[in-house]
Formats: C-alpha cells, structure tokens, sequence
C-alpha cells in the first residue's frame, strides 16, 4: 500500500461536502486499507505514529518475531484476546487505539463492567504498559496474567 498520512486524508474529508465522496475515493483510492487488513494498517500507522518498531512489540508483548508478524498481518489468526491486548500494550497504544485494534480484529473491545478489563483499562489509561506490572494487577485481583508462560 501507497503510504499518505491519515491525518493529511483526514483534512480532506473534514471540509467535504457529499457530493465530493466520489472523487475522493478515486483520488485516493492507492492509499485506501484494503479492508481484509485494516487491522494491519492500522497497528502500523500507530506504531508508525508512536515511532516504535514492530520487532520491538514482538519482543515486548513476549511472541516471535515469525508469529507476531502472522498475527498482525491476519495471515494466521488468533482467537487469544489477551494477545492483541499484548500486542497493543508493547506498541504504547490508549485505551482508545487499543479497543479500535481489538475491535478491527474481529474481536471485542475493552468493557469497563468487566472487572478484568477493568483492571486493564486502568493500567492502559495509565500509561503502564510494563506487561510485568499488568500481571501483578491482575494477580492482585485474582485474575489471569495477561501473559502467557510459553
């Protein structure tokens, strides 16, 4: 995919009237995800934004380079909610980025009446994105650890 920032798309669409959609997706059309990876574009364009290296999520959510690559790109897919949150702790990512990852994976998003997700949403919104600490937490409130023993 062509690269143009989001937010320079962004300012187009901000002053667009309805009847400029059409040439806009024509105009851009190279720079539109294709929507089968979205997911993958958009974790990208975050850790893009955040200026943090894909391999350096890998290492820090605790998965290979080889099948963190897989998961991003959807060329294996996963149904361990718990590693999309990893991945998306290790990239710095807010509670916001992080339920939009979560919910363009097909999965759902980060549920405040959940305590669990709770205790994640409080750390997320504190900026711990120390995976170590998060289980602490967890195992504090009787949860699961976010990380896996592999």
């Amino acid at each position: 995919m062509v690269q143009k920032p989001t937010d320079e798309l962004n300012a187009l669409l901000e002053k667009m009237k309805p009847d400029g959609l059409d040439d806009y997706l024509r105009d851009n059309r190279k720079y539109m995800a294709d929507e089968d990876k979205a997911f993958y574009y958009y974790m990208k364009d975050v850790l893009y934004e955040k200026n943090i290296k894909l391999k350096d999520v890998y290492s820090f959510a605790g998965v290979s380079e080889k099948y963190g690559s897989k998961i991003i790109s959807q060329e294996k897919h996963t149904k361990d909610r718990d590693l999309i949150v990893r991945l998306c702790i290790a990239g710095h990512f807010s509670l916001l980025e992080t339920n939009r990852a979560l919910k363009l994976y097909g999965m759902t998003e980060l549920y405040a009446k959940d305590r669990r997700d709770a205790c994640l949403i409080i750390a997320i919104n504190n900026r711990i994105f120390d995976l170590g600490r998060i289980d602490d937490i967890l195992i504090e409130q009787g949860f699961d650890k976010l990380t896996k023993n592999e």
